[in-house]
């Protein structure tokens, strides 16, 4: 499945954006991922029958899924300069699929989109 991100951009510190990640089929776990620069990839939010979050965005960003259209949605709030990072959409379409936020759970990645959070 062929994953395309968008909804990245430059923001002020506080502010919001919700990134989209449009898969050309459907697809059974998916998830976003993040690398800031000098870091290595961070698996932040997944979804499967349930959802599951990395500590450092909890309770700010938030993971949904259109199953009809086949869009993964992660809306980022109270953004903060640390957030900075490619954000990555992945998934994998097998039903046996777990949801943990292990890059190596996921087959299917996309380019990344930029999010940059300035204070």
């Amino acid at each position: 499945v062929q994953l395309v991100e968008s909804g990245g951009g430059s923001v002020q510190a506080g502010g919001s954006l919700r990134l989209s990640c449009a898969a050309s089929g459907s697809t059974v776990c998916m998830a976003w991922f993040r690398q800031g620069p000098g870091k290595e990839r961070e698996g932040i939010a997944s979804i499967k029958a349930g959802t599951l979050y990395a500590d450092s965005v909890e309770g700010r960003f938030t993971i949904s899924k259109d199953n009809a259209k086949n869009i993964l949605y992660l809306q980022m709030n109270t953004l903060k300069p640390e957030d900075t990072a490619m954000y990555y959409c992945a998934a994998n379409v097998k039903w046996y699929c777990t949801f943990r936020l292990r890059a190596s759970e996921y087959n299917s990645w996309g380019q990344g989109t930029q999010v940059t959070v300035s204070l």
